[in-house]
C-alpha cells in the first residue's frame, strides 16, 4: 500500500490488536439513504465492534437546514461527540456497514472539527465480520469526555464558494457521483433535483476508488491512476461534491491518502445545487 499519508486508514488486523488500547475509540458512522430502507442505529445495537458507539450523521448534523446532514456548528458537534465518550487525546477509528461511505463522511467531520487523529477501518464491518473477528450486541457505556472543536474552514465549501470557484477555476471542482447521474442520463435519487452537473466539474465515482470485492481502498498506484485519469491535478487543491456529501469524502480520504492536497467537501453537494433554480447544469461527459 505505501500511502503517501498512511495515517488516515487502518486494517482490520490494526485494530483487532489494538481493541483494549486506552487511547483507541471505535466509532460505527453507517448511514442508509432513505430508499434503502435501512435503519443503521437498530443494526448497530444488534451488533457492533466491541467498544464502539454509534454516530448518527442525521442527527449530529445542522438540523435547522432543508437540507440532509449538514455540517452542525462546533458547540453541537463538541456536545453530542463528547456524550459519546469522544474527545481531545483520543485516536478515533471509524468504520461502516457500507463500506466505506459513512465513515468517510464521520472521518471529514473530525477533521473539519479540528480533531486529525481519527481513521477509517478499511473494509468496514463487512470485512472485519468475514474474518470471523468478534461483534456484540453489548451497549457501550460512554464515559464523556472534553472535545475541543475548532472549525478548519479550508475544508467546508458553500454553494456561494462552489460558484466562485467554478468562476475563477482556483480550485478543482470534483463530483463523486456515478458516471450515468454525473452526464445526466438518469433522474437522481432524491426527488426534485435536476440532472446533470455543474459546468466545469470532473468526476470521479467514488466506487471507482474501492477494490469491489473486499470493500477496502486501492493501493496507492491504483488510487493515483483512477485520479489522473479523471482530469484531476494532483497537485491542486479539491473541491468535492456528490449527491449530499457523503461520497465526497471518500474522495477526499482518496485524495488525503496519495499526498494531494487535503480536498473540501461541497456539503450541499448535489442536493442543494440541483434543488434551486438559479444554479448552472450542464449534461453529458
Amino acid at each position: 500500500m505505501s500511502y503517501a499519508r498512511p495515517d488516515a486508514l487502518v486494517s482490520t488486523e490494526w485494530l483487532a490488536a489494538h481493541l483494549d488500547a486506552p487511547d483507541i475509540r471505535i466509532v460505527d458512522g453507517s448511514f442508509y439513504l432513505p430508499a434503502q430502507n435501512r435503519d443503521p442505529r437498530a443494526e448497530f445495537v444488534n451488533q457492533h465492534i466491541p467498544g464502539a458507539v454509534f454516530f448518527d450523521i442525521d442527527e449530529i448534523a445542522d438540523t435547522t437546514s432543508p437540507l440532509p446532514h449538514m455540517l452542525p456548528s462546533p458547540e453541537k458537534f463538541s456536545s453530542r461527540v463528547r456524550k459519546l465518550g469522544l474527545g481531545d487525546g483520543n485516536k478515533i477509528i471509524v468504520y461502516d456497514t457500507t463500506p466505506m461511505t459513512g465513515a468517510c463522511r464521520v472521518w471529514w467531520m473530525f477533521r473539519a472539527m479540528g480533531h486529525k487523529d481519527v481513521a477509517v477501518l478499511d473494509g468496514g464491518l463487512p470485512k472485519w465480520m468475514a474474518e470471523g473477528r468478534p461483534v456484540t450486541d453489548d451497549p457501550t457505556p460512554p464515559r464523556e469526555r472534553h472535545f475541543t472543536a475548532r472549525l478548519d474552514n479550508t475544508l467546508v465549501r458553500s454553494i456561494d464558494d462552489v460558484r466562485v470557484l467554478l468562476d475563477g477555476k482556483r480550485e478543482q471542482v470534483v463530483d463523486a457521483r456515478a458516471a450515468n447521474r454525473f452526464r445526466g442520463e438518469v433522474p437522481e435519487p432524491r426527488a426534485g433535483l435536476r440532472s446533470g452537473h455543474m459546468p466545469g466539474a470532473l468526476n470521479l465515482p467514488y466506487n471507482d476508488l474501492l477494490n469491489a470485492k473486499t470493500g477496502t481502498m486501492l493501493p496507492d498506484a491504483e488510487l493515483k491512476a483512477r485520479i489522473k485519469a479523471s482530469g484531476i491535478d494532483p497537485a491542486k487543491k479539491v473541491t468535492a461534491s456528490c449527491g449530499s456529501g457523503v461520497t465526497a469524502c471518500v474522495v477526499g480520504l482518496a485524495l488525503y491518502l496519495t499526498g494531494a492536497p487535503e480536498a473540501a467537501i461541497y456539503d450541499g453537494s448535489w442536493t442543494e445545487w440541483g434543488g434551486r433554480a438559479d444554479t448552472p447544469i450542464v449534461t453529458g461527459p
